[in-house]
């Protein structure tokens, strides 16, 4: 084990699981032995508002607090909430990004546009660091759109060498029986898309 510590941000907004996602996380690098801290901000999130998780593993953690600009990871369940913290990421930071948009109440309104093309934009900064999931449609396709946190983290787990059983069992470990079934076959699918 390292003695770097790794750095991962995950973005949302309210009702797309961003907080159960992060607390998976935190079974999982806790099982395979390392320190880990996190810290959610939750804002407005039952009104669709953004909701992000800093979380960080590592030999010895002091602060679940990341750095502006110290981010190895960006997971964002939504396209805007991932431009949002854009410049939290490290020059070689990797992005993770849920193919899906959310129009907040200015573009419903009328009064703004939602940004075009944001994940060629992440693209152009971080080229070849940039990964895209349509994690709604794959959500959908196994049976529930609420799947589409354990969707993209299951193309998350790709970025680790932690064995699939490991994320599976802390995966079910924080979801209600009657979900099991459907939750293994969105996170094996997610494990596909990238």
């Amino acid at each position: 084990m390292e003695d770097r510590v790794t750095n991962i941000l995950l973005s949302g907004v309210g009702g797309q699981g961003t907080i159960l996602a992060s607390d998976i996380l935190c079974s999982v690098f806790q099982e395979v032995g390392y320190d880990v801290k996190k810290a959610e901000v939750h804002g407005m999130a039952q009104r669709g508002g953004d909701v992000t998780t800093h979380f960080r593993f590592g030999k010895k953690v002091y602060s679940p607090l990341i750095k502006y600009g110290d981010v190895d990871y960006l997971v964002s369940f939504e396209l805007l909430e991932g431009l949002r913290y854009v410049n939290w990421l490290k020059k070689d930071g990797k992005v993770l990004l849920n193919n899906q948009e959310t129009y907040p109440p200015a573009v419903t309104r009328g009064t703004m546009k939602y940004p075009e093309n944001v994940v060629k934009t992440f693209k152009r900064f971080f080229n070849g660091n940039v990964y895209a999931i349509d994690g709604l449609g794959i959500a959908v396709q196994c049976g529930d759109s609420r799947a589409v946190n354990i969707v993209t983290l299951g193309a998350f787990s790709n970025f680790f060498d932690i064995k699939e059983e490991v994320w599976e069992r802390n995966l079910l470990e924080h979801l209600p029986k009657k979900v099991h079934e459907l939750n293994l076959k969105a996170f094996k699918e997610g494990k596909k898309a990238i």
